[in-house]
């Protein structure tokens, strides 16, 4: 059994298990975020989500609408996190070696049968956990998947490699896989960095709207000309594609904030948005 051990707690949220669930709790009910704690009375039909994933200081409130949202599902489904891979360390587009991921808040295992699936499914996907041991896009998803459900499983696909073209086959390969089984896709990814407030917002806002169309092409056009600095466009392109394919066409903004909303520093801030996509309409309201 091999174990990939937390790269980022303590820095990117905290690595005391108590001290990590009043973190994560003061996300929930934070003004920024859905402000009330799980777990939500209203199901609904989602295939995924697009999830920031900062430090939870400045994006855990955006990322909790999400996880607010999923904790009125069942236990036992599996979890595909989609995350880039910010050091460039390993291969392109990976799923781990490791078999379970740890954090402060315990152990949760891979879906090893859907893992073999995707490998043989795919030309593009290695098995890589050098793609993923320093790697913080994901793992940072894994404590809130811990602290609103018992029971799971998480597959996560490490990208650096995100041309559309990748993120097609990387979706078309999901496609072939999953039918029948209980998954969620994440795709982790924030928006634009480190520039003013309204300059931020300006750009995310081009940026949602292509998602929100379910405009590909139109996202990573978006991206070229306005040079958004969105680093995890990639898996939002995954899940963008998957969404067609399984007809899942009404996509939801659920909040779009940044850093400076916390901070209250607007001269230099990071953009996130947490986006549903469903089978119908949510209820949820931008």
């Amino acid at each position: 059994m091999r174990t990939r051990h937390a790269a980022v707690a303590g820095y990117f949220y905290p690595s005391n298990p108590d001290e990590l669930r009043e973190t994560i709790k003061s996300s929930f009910l934070s003004r920024v975020g859905p402000g009330k704690l799980p777990p939500s009375e209203h199901k609904v039909e989602a295939l995924g989500y697009i999830v920031p994933h900062a430090g939870y200081e400045y994006s855990g409130p955006v990322a909790a609408h999400v996880y607010y949202e999923i904790s009125a599902l069942n236990d036992n489904f599996t979890f595909i996190i989609l995350g880039p891979n910010h050091y460039g360390i390993g291969s392109p587009i990976a799923v781990p070696l490791s078999d379970k991921w740890e954090t402060p808040m315990g152990v949760v295992e891979i879906d090893e049968m859907l893992k073999r699936d995707i490998i043989r499914e795919s030309n593009m996907i290695d098995v890589d956990d050098s793609a993923h041991w320093r790697e913080h896009s994901i793992e940072v998803q894994v404590p809130f998947l811990q602290y609103i459900i018992k029971e799971f499983k998480i597959l996560p696909i490490s990208m650096s490699y995100m041309e559309m073209g990748a993120a097609i086959d990387v979706a078309e390969t999901i496609f072939r896989t999953i039918n029948g089984r209980k998954t969620i896709v994440i795709a982790s990814s924030d928006m634009t960095h480190y520039e003013s407030q309204v300059s931020v917002r300006e750009k995310d806002t081009a940026a949602i709207n292509a998602i929100t169309s379910l405009d590909i092409s139109g996202l990573y056009r978006a991206i070229s000309q306005n040079n958004i600095t969105m680093c995890g466009y990639g898996p939002a392109a995954v899940l963008m594609h998957l969404s067609k394919l399984m007809g899942y066409l009404q996509v939801n903004l659920l909040k779009h904030s940044d850093s400076g909303e916390i901070t209250g520093d607007t001269a230099s801030v990071v953009g996130y948005a947490s986006i549903g996509f469903y089978k119908k309409m949510s209820g949820k309201t931008p």
